[in-house]
């Protein structure tokens, strides 16, 4: 299965090459089921802590449970409505991970523009935004991202999950000014 694959074999490893370190405060908005935050927060470990932010409650109730079984306890779960504002303070986060939730099916363009507002907000200075484009065109999130203030870094092609299977892709790391 390649839930098992990505999580025992790729994800840390991926991860740390988007740049994600011990000690970080990390938010995963549209966490989903946690495939991405469950390796974040045994990265970052006991003096980081990762937002689970989503407005599935059933997939928050997988990440506790899943965050429960491996006794991790730097995981805050995070419900919302759907909406673009995050309940965090001003520059809390030092990585923000937008992987497959900026694109219109989420998010239309003035709602996505308002998203992107808020995560820069919340943002500390210099803080790393990697956005994983999967339902937009990247150039089209380039230039979101350029938009919202946020300066390109790099653009990684790696191997990542996107519902429950894995895939070649591409995922862009910008920067706060």
């Amino acid at each position: 299965m390649d839930i098992e694959i990505w999580l025992r074999k790729y994800s840390e490893e991926f991860l740390r090459d988007v740049g994600i370190n011990e000690g970080q405060t990390v938010l995963d908005f549209g966490c989903g089921s946690g495939y991405y935050t469950i390796p974040t927060a045994k990265i970052v470990g006991s003096k980081g802590k990762v937002y689970a932010l989503d407005k599935n409650r059933e997939k928050l109730k997988e990440v506790t449970e899943r965050a429960a079984s491996q006794s991790l306890s730097n995981i805050e779960i995070i419900k919302t409505s759907g909406e673009a504002k995050i309940p965090l303070k001003d520059a809390s986060t030092d990585i923000v991970l937008l992987y497959d939730v900026i694109h219109s099916y989420h998010f239309s363009p003035p709602v996505r523009k308002e998203l992107l507002r808020e995560v820069y907000r919340v943002s500390k200075s210099n803080a790393l935004i990697s956005v994983y484009p999967r339902h937009m065109d990247s150039e089209e999130a380039y230039n979101e991202m350029v938009r919202a203030n946020f300066l390109f870094e790099k653009r990684l092609f790696k191997k990542l999950l996107h519902n429950g299977t894995l895939v070649d892709d591409y995922v862009l790391n910008v920067r706060k000014k």
